[in-house]
């Protein structure tokens, strides 16, 4: 039996609540995945691996199915805190070749940015799998030009979640996750 995902889909959610879990809950029923069992994988995005839209991803699952994600979290419960977590994807344009998920996740940086770093670590993984040379100093939008030039990266992008702790008395969680169905 072959455990290759054949589509993935992606979402995002936050939650708050006085306890750490149960914030972390709200953010998974906030992304729509609290009634699956989530195994966390490592970041291969599998060849001939199909994305499709969260809502189509959601119906083919049921409650309580074991479902295998790239997740990225991050909890706090410092007043004012603002945190975020995001799943960096990049697509390679040969569809016999797989590509890479990024996890990242921080404290106290702005979501667009956050977003740009996960995504820009996706785009190096598989560059590199790839043997495109590039600048790992150099910002993202120049590399984003070389690996576009190169023609061997069809797509990037990210989801991003993100929240700021309300109250000193309150935890918040968010979750950014890439979900797989076999």
């Amino acid at each position: 039996m072959s455990l290759v995902p054949k589509k993935v889909f992606f979402v995002k959610g936050k939650g708050f609540h006085k306890s750490k879990l149960a914030a972390f809950e709200q953010a998974l029923r906030d992304a729509g995945i609290e009634k699956y069992n989530l195994v966390n994988v490592s970041s291969i995005l599998p060849p001939y691996c199909i994305e499709i839209n969260k809502e189509d991803g959601l119906k083919q699952l049921r409650s309580g199915q074991v479902v295998f994600a790239v997740i990225a979290r991050v909890d706090s419960n410092e007043y004012n805190r603002l945190i975020c977590a995001s799943i960096g994807v990049a697509k390679p344009a040969d569809k016999n070749q797989y590509g890479y998920l990024s996890e990242h996740h921080t404290f106290g940086v702005k979501p667009e940015k956050t977003g740009d770093t996960a995504e820009d670590l996706a785009a190096e993984m598989l560059a590199t799998t790839l043997g495109i040379e590039f600048d790992p100093n150099a910002n993202y939008d120049e590399k984003r030009e070389v690996f576009k030039m190169g023609g061997k990266i069809v797509e990037t992008k990210n989801i991003t979640a993100s929240a700021t702790v309300r109250d000193e008395d309150e935890w918040a969680s968010v979750v950014a996750a890439a979900i797989f169905i076999l």
